[in-house]
């Protein structure tokens, strides 16, 4: 890993693919419920980051794509909170800002 590694950022497009491919994965949007209402990416799933816990061991068997904003920055992230909880499995694929799908509402 490089020193400009650390500047790089989540593609949220691509890891909506990813999921979208991977058989068994759940989307996580670690937003608050307010946030998931105004606008959030179809098929996810919405598990504020203080309740991540409470779901943790029913989610372990899968893969986990965490999104979340700028504003959990910095730690903790949904996956390394996650981890936390023995969760290994997880991609943390960025902010709904960036995404250029559609969203529900």
């Amino acid at each position: 890993m490089g020193f400009f590694d650390l500047f790089q950022q989540a593609d949220i497009d691509q890891g909506v693919k990813e999921y979208l491919a991977t058989p068994g994965a759940v989307l996580l949007d670690v937003r608050t419920s307010e946030e998931y209402r105004d606008g959030h990416i179809p098929g996810s799933k919405n598990v504020p980051l203080q309740a991540l816990d409470k779901v943790a061991s029913v989610a372990e068997n899968k893969i986990w794509h965490c999104m979340s904003t700028a504003t959990l920055a910095p730690e903790p992230s949904g996956c390394r909170l996650a981890a936390a909880y023995g969760i290994s499995q997880c991609n943390n694929i960025g902010g709904i800002a960036a995404y250029a799908g559609k969203v529900e509402r």
